[in-house]
């Protein structure tokens, strides 16, 4: 039973680590209500002038679009709701949750590079396929200093492993933004 009702979960990682699946099986859980944000509906809210969030021309309108997802994930919990919110948000993006008075879980799945890229390559619809960017954005999430102790390492698991780790990880409160760390996963 997952029971976070008006805190934030950020569950990223690069594409094909597993946090769409996550977050959305997450977000059925028994417990408190809950709310799963998907990040990349928000870039597709965007119908003229999109410009692909990974190409470094984008960083306007991604830090408009990361604004605008944290402003609707603090009402969201404001309004007791456990918000799941899964995209690729690197520790670049973080400066407008933090801003929130709201209480932020941040986790970071990494499977091994190969098979995030085969899961990639596995994908149907409008979904990232190109391993150049994905791996751009592997190595971008691959050192993250500090905030190193807030990734879950995912080699090797299934789905359900990977679900009962994260939820492992929020209860815990070790991936808590802002907090001392009460134990690292690895």
């Amino acid at each position: 039973m997952v029971d976070l009702a008006g805190e934030v979960l950020i569950l990223t990682g690069p594409p094909g680590s597993g946090k769409t699946t996550t977050a959305q099986t997450l977000a059925r859980e028994p417990g408190s209500r809950k709310v799963h944000l998907h990040a990349d509906d928000f870039w597709h809210f965007i119908k003229n002038g999109a410009i692909a969030p990974y190409l470094p021309e984008a960083h306007e309108q991604n830090s408009v679009v990361v604004d605008v997802l944290a402003k609707v994930a603090e009402g969201y919990a404001g309004g007791g709701y456990f918000v799941v919110l899964d995209g690729i948000i690197g520790p670049w993006f973080l400066q407008p949750f933090k801003a929130r008075a709201v209480p932020l879980h941040y986790i970071v799945l990494r499977p091994p590079l190969d098979v995030a890229l085969d899961r990639c390559r596995e994908r149907d619809g409008d979904t990232l396929t190109d391993p150049e960017p994905i791996t751009s954005l592997y190595q971008q999430l691959s050192s993250l200093g500090a905030l190193e102790r807030h990734v879950l390492r995912t080699d090797g698991h299934t789905p359900e492993q990977t679900l009962d780790a994260v939820i492992e990880a929020v209860q815990s409160g070790a991936f808590r933004l802002g907090e001392p760390c009460a134990a690292s996963q690895a």
